[in-house]
């Protein structure tokens, strides 16, 4: 019998397809990328922190905080997950407004950079765990339904849909994702991906249309916004070079002729040397509710 598309079991096999199909189209060189590629974090450490910590950044994060402020999602009574904390970007701004963070975070350069700043702020309500999503036992670790806010804001730990299932898990009662919409980051990479491979680059699995609709499909309503950052990259040239070298070391060996390649590129989409995105790149954010009498199997929103 054929699946009706406002069935978990569908999207669930969605995702999945598009997951396989992405493995598939890799380079052979191709690494085990994402949640478990933590050297690759470890080496972009400095430079993503740099870059979240921006003015832009700064306004867009204080924004959504207040956002879930006003909602009463986030309060001084709220224990919170954070899942790929990274350099603390949002754990620091969150414990300031909460009773306490746990930030999850699996990249030692990542954590380095967290805890100077949490030193530096004389902040005194996050605790720091060393693991990623994947490797995370909630039984374990005595996080199931632990948390009254699981919060995972552009990380690639949420990679399927066992990784959602499990914020959902950790929850007592509200869950925050934020993911790219479409191509995301990617189509910064399209025109060399072509170039060195000679075909064009995989579908990106983690479009935020997987995880909403499955969360959909199995009876919430998440609220969902759209925003895009196509004045909100402020990369200078050497930045988007180390930038884009680093994605494509996974993929292939960056020699001499490669890196020329790639200095090049950004040379083009450079003016006054600040780097100028080929096209805008859309973020999708989703908030739901997963207490049972938030739950419904006919339309409606949640309204958080």
């Amino acid at each position: 019998m054929e699946l009706q598309a406002n069935a978990q079991t569908f999207w669930e096999n969605q995702w999945m397809k598009t997951i396989e199909r992405s493995k598939a189209e890799q380079p052979a060189r191709s690494e085990a990328r994402g949640p478990c590629d933590i050297n690759r974090w470890d080496n972009m450490a400095k430079d993503f922190a740099q870059r979240t910590s921006g003015e832009k950044a700064s306004v867009k994060r204080d924004a959504t905080l207040k956002q879930l402020v006003d909602k009463g999602i986030l309060t001084p009574k709220t224990r919170v997950l954070d899942v790929g904390a990274g350099p603390g970007s949002w754990a620091l701004p969150m414990a300031k407004l909460c009773a306490h963070v746990t930030a999850l975070e699996p990249s030692g350069g990542m954590i380095d950079i967290m805890s100077k700043r949490i030193e530096q702020e004389k902040v005194d309500n996050i605790s720091i765990v060393q693991k990623t999503w994947q490797e995370t036992d909630l039984a374990e670790q005595g996080w199931e339904k632990a948390f009254d806010l699981v919060f995972a804001s552009m990380t690639p730990g949420i990679d399927g849909p066992d990784a959602v299932m499990k914020l959902m898990a950790a929850s007592t009662y509200y869950c925050y994702m934020s993911a790219f919409s479409g191509p995301g980051m990617n189509q910064q990479f399209a025109p060399l991906w072509e170039k060195f491979f000679d075909r064009p680059m995989p579908q990106k699995h983690t479009d935020i249309i997987y995880p909403f609709n499955l969360v959909y499909a199995m009876g919430y309503r998440p609220d969902i916004t759209f925003s895009w950052w196509n004045k909100e990259i402020d990369w200078d040239r050497d930045h988007t070079i180390r930038h884009i070298t680093r994605f494509f070391q996974s993929h292939m060996e960056i020699t001499r002729e490669a890196e020329q390649i790639i200095a090049d590129y950004v040379e083009t989409r450079c003016v006054d040397g600040e780097y100028v995105p080929a096209a805008p790149v859309c973020r999708g954010t989703m908030t739901w509710s997963v207490h049972e009498d938030r739950k419904t199997r006919s339309g409606g929103s949640d309204g958080i």
